[in-house]
């Protein structure tokens, strides 16, 4: 199950639905006055630090391995001897859980300096954990090499076909939750007004516009670009109309240089972030999909990123990953601010909540409370 020039559609999103169906969490929506206020506009919260595993990547991962399993059951095979991936963390907590569950087992190529709690995570699911340097081009090689001493098969952490469609379900739950909420919305409405009559009625117009929400964008973070590969094949589908932002540091700003030179462009170096899920590249499934139907890339200091990740900390009380601080960053931004009000409504992907407690020496370092 090798990156391949194949390109997901919303059926490989649909199929992946149905195949987690009742394997994963289904994350909420939250909202945030506070940070709605910070932001000028209105701020949905789609929580996957609440997912299986810390993140959304289990939603990838589990795609692809159980397309592997009903694979091998169709052609009357046994399980694959094993599954490998290279990851900062989570897509290898994901692959590693996945793989556990299927009793396939799992080797992960995982770099020297990732978080020591993913690392320790990854092993708590049984798998084995190789080390690597901290460069793609270690993370690629070391992980070919596994592939031929086990006989295992390779689940791209970002590239896979199978791993995209499984991060494009986020979209699809965060349209149908949108959608629930619009009905409470309606009967508090509704009963308001028959206590008023047409008096209400007329009232009531202004108001009903402005309480039912709709998403009018989503902003995810992007490293790889399975997530926002996936999201925004889904969102284009469905709703067109509706904005898809990836987000990223400025020190790995590989996303938007490609998208600002129009062809692939990968860092140069191994980038230093506090985000370290985003250090990745995107690659080349990903970057036609992110081309063709992300809208625009937004990038953010690590200052930003810091000062966002404490905000969610202590408005939302949500201990997210700083790379989940990522997307939040990208819509406080002045960036953002030049985006027309027209969109209001803005999901952001809370994509993880695997923070690595001994780094936060660099919480004490931030200048005052944040505001």
């Amino acid at each position: 199950m090798a990156a391949d020039c194949s390109r997901p559609a919303l059926a490989d999103v649909r199929a992946a639905e149905r195949r987690l169906h009742g394997r994963l969490h289904r994350t909420p929506v939250l909202t945030c006055g506070g940070l709605d206020r910070l932001a000028g506009r209105r701020l949905l919260f789609k929580c996957e630090l609440f997912q299986r595993t810390g993140s959304f990547k289990i939603r990838g991962a589990l795609n692809a391995v159980r397309s592997l399993v009903e694979e091998s059951e169709r052609a009357g095979g046994g399980l694959p001897r094993a599954v490998v991936t290279h990851s900062s963390g989570n897509h290898g907590q994901a692959l590693a859980c996945a793989a556990q569950a299927e009793g396939i087992p799992a080797y992960i190529v995982v770099p020297r300096t990732a978080p020591h709690c993913k690392q320790a995570a990854i092993r708590t699911y049984g798998a084995t954990l190789v080390p690597c340097e901290p460069s793609d081009e270690s993370r690629a090689e070391t992980a070919s090499r596994v592939v031929q001493e086990t006989g295992g098969v390779m689940v791209h952490p970002n590239q896979e076909p199978a791993v995209i469609a499984g991060q494009g379900t986020i979209a699809l739950e965060v349209l149908e939750q949108v959608r629930e909420i619009q009905p409470r919305a309606l009967l508090l409405v509704g009963k308001d007004i028959a206590k008023r009559g047409s008096r209400g009625a007329k009232e009531h117009s202004c108001f009903l516009s402005a309480q039912v929400p709709k998403v009018n964008a989503v902003v995810a973070p992007v490293g790889g670009g399975g997530m926002i590969a996936g999201i925004a094949i889904a969102i284009k589908a469905l709703r067109p109309d509706v904005k898809v932002f990836a987000a990223e540091p400025c020190n790995a700003d590989d996303c938007y240089q490609s998208k600002l030179r129009g062809e692939l462009t990968p860092n140069l170096h191994p980038p230093e972030t506090i985000a370290d899920a985003v250090k990745t590249s995107i690659g080349p499934n990903t970057w036609p999909i992110i081309r063709d139907l992300v809208d625009d890339v937004l990038t953010v200091s690590e200052e930003e990123i810091k000062q966002a990740t404490r905000l969610v900390w202590e408005r939302m009380k949500l201990l997210i990953e700083p790379t989940a601080g990522v997307g939040v960053a990208a819509v406080l931004s002045k960036q953002f601010q030049a985006v027309p009000q027209d969109v209001e409504n803005v999901c952001i992907v809370l994509c993880g909540g695997n923070v690595d407690l001994s780094s936060l020496t660099w919480l004490t370092a931030l200048p005052g409370k944040a505001e």
